[in-house]
């Protein structure tokens, strides 16, 4: 597995401005996530320093842009402004990429530029040129479907009495469930070509252990431990990733006695879930299981916005209510599901609890580049113990 060095650039005004509101928000409890707020870099990737990764990636969203702008206007195909929103949609990403690329030399060794940034821009102009929600009835189809087949995973999972093999199930099903995921040129070709592409399918096509980055005995053995007070999970897509492959994670957690804050995004982005889709969707999941009915009225599942309105996770942006929420209940395990969340930005940070980082990489060069093969749904599986407060 290949070590990132990340570089820190030198904090603009308004990046230290934002460092001193995350430091108010979240540094003031000994079990936030972020001891140091001045420190942390979420970006895997420098796009401006690594010529490798910049001739890739620069290549591969100017590709993507395309696709992107193909969903916005089906989206609205009832709109008969919808192409001519989407060309210029298209038009706009290119220009600002090509923006981008040309200011590398400049701004090599002065400012970090993640893939984040470029997934973020993708959002940002998609909403500029009215396209507010593009996977809106994708999500709601997916959701449908995965909530029907929620019972049936729960009941194959209760049926494995051996806690290490239920845990690894578990564990192989946020995996699985990570599949799903729109954005991703290798998955969605896949769930375009076969409408029957499931849950079990997915756990068929991820990679065999030992994965990439394969810390999962690890996590075994900490569940033989006192259970954690309070875990804080941020999710990723709608449908089987969410309902098949987080809830039930979340429901073993629960079940050991572990309070359990979900975290969604507060905007739209791919096929990511968002809170408010996720307190619906929890309604209905909590309909087919007790332990979550149980959890919901009793205040110990409870979820929240996370602040990000791209498919990327930035620590220091957390809302207040979910940073206050996040000390009150003094914190002790954070789960971080996700390409987006887990792998484009914060593989390498380090945190004030328990971390579990899951994803599935749906790149052959990006988990080649990361020290594997050219293994297609290679996995991370990434557990760290806290830092010292």
């Amino acid at each position: 597995m290949t070590n990132f060095l990340i570089t820190i650039k030198t904090p603009t005004n308004s990046a230290l401005k934002l460092t001193r509101l995350a430091s108010s928000r979240v540094a003031m409890h000994s079990r936030s996530l972020l001891p140091d707020p001045a420190v942390y870099q979420p970006d895997t990737l420098d796009l401006n320093t690594d010529g490798k990764a910049a001739d890739y990636w620069f290549g591969c969203f100017r590709d993507m842009v395309a696709k992107f702008a193909k969903v916005a206007e089906k989206s609205q195909e009832e709109d008969q402004t919808a192409a001519e929103r989407a060309q210029q949609f298209q038009a706009a990403y290119l220009q600002q990429l090509e923006e981008h690329q040309r200011n590398v030399p400049q701004n090599k060794g002065k400012v970090i530029l993640g893939t984040s940034e470029l997934l973020q821009l993708n959002e940002t102009l998609l909403r500029r040129y009215g396209f507010a929600d593009p996977w809106l009835r994708q999500k709601k189809l997916e959701n449908a479907s995965a909530v029907s087949r929620l019972k049936q995973r729960l009941q194959e999972l209760d049926a494995l009495e051996d806690e290490d093999a239920r845990w690894t199930e578990l564990v192989r099903g946020v995996l699985a469930g990570n599949m799903f995921d729109w954005g991703a040129q290798a998955i969605s070709n896949i769930l375009e070509q076969d409408s029957n592409f499931g849950l079990h399918s997915a756990l068929e096509r991820i990679e065999q252990r030992p994965w990439l980055l394969d810390n999962l005995d690890s996590w075994l053995q900490r569940l033989k431990g006192e259970p954690h007070k309070c875990a804080v999970v941020f999710v990723d897509n709608s449908g089987v990733d969410v309902v098949l492959g987080v809830l039930p994670f979340v429901r073993e957690l629960l079940k050991r006695g572990t309070k359990v804050l979900l975290c969604a995004n507060s905007e739209p982005a791919l096929n990511d879930v968002t809170s408010k889709e996720l307190s619906s969707l929890l309604d209905e999941c909590a309909r087919e299981c007790e332990v979550l009915q149980q959890a919901c009225s009793q205040g110990k599942l409870l979820v929240y916005a996370n602040g990000q309105s791209g498919p990327c996770l930035d620590m220091r942006t957390l809302p207040q209510e979910l940073c206050d929420a996040i000390a009150a209940n003094e914190t002790d395990l954070l789960v971080i599901e996700g390409m987006g969340r887990a792998l484009h930005t914060n593989l390498n940070a380090h945190f004030g609890c328990e971390t579990l980082k899951l994803a599935v990489i749906k790149n052959k060069w990006l988990a080649k580049y990361l020290g594997g093969g050219e293994t297609m749904f290679a996995v991370i599986c990434k557990f760290e113990p806290a830092l010292p407060s």
